[in-house]
């Protein structure tokens, strides 16, 4: 190999090892209670700093024919929380979040449900943000949810 070809080997060897680990958040103790059947306001009350809880009022509101802009103000209120936790968990602003690990779902949820709230109340900047943000953040999710 040229010495050029080294160098280059050198250079994306380290570039790679300096990308984030990915972030698997921990168990969400809201998860297991709406998959209990409690209510999507109920586990809210109960744990507002749940991406999971968040994500289900989001999706239920949605589901039930809600105004756009009250889904959107309930995904970016879980958006938002997201973020919170996942800084709490050493995620440092970007890297993967991989959907296979089904604690990150709440989290993947809610900038999915973000971008389509976004877009259908003319806010186009939002949509491709929370979408590219979504993507890079889980191929898995992006092509799994609706964005």
């Amino acid at each position: 190999m040229t010495s050029s070809g080294m160098a280059f080997l050198r250079h994306v060897t380290r570039r790679s090892s300096r990308r984030p680990p990915p972030t698997h958040l921990p168990e969400d103790p809201a998860a297991a209670e709406l998959a209990g059947g409690e209510a999507a306001a109920a586990v809210v009350r109960r744990h507002p700093e749940s991406p999971a809880a968040w994500a289900a009022f989001s999706e239920l509101a949605k589901a039930e024919g809600a105004d756009d802009v009250t889904v959107y103000a309930y995904s970016r209120v879980g958006y938002h929380r997201s973020l919170d936790m996942l800084r709490r968990n050493g995620w440092k602003g970007h890297g993967p979040v991989p959907w296979e690990h089904a604690p990150n779902r709440g989290f993947l949820t809610c900038p999915a449900l973000l971008a389509l709230s976004a877009r259908a109340i003319g806010e186009t900047a939002e949509w491709e943000r929370c979408s590219e943000f979504l993507r890079d953040s889980s191929a898995a999710a992006y092509d799994a949810l609706p964005g």
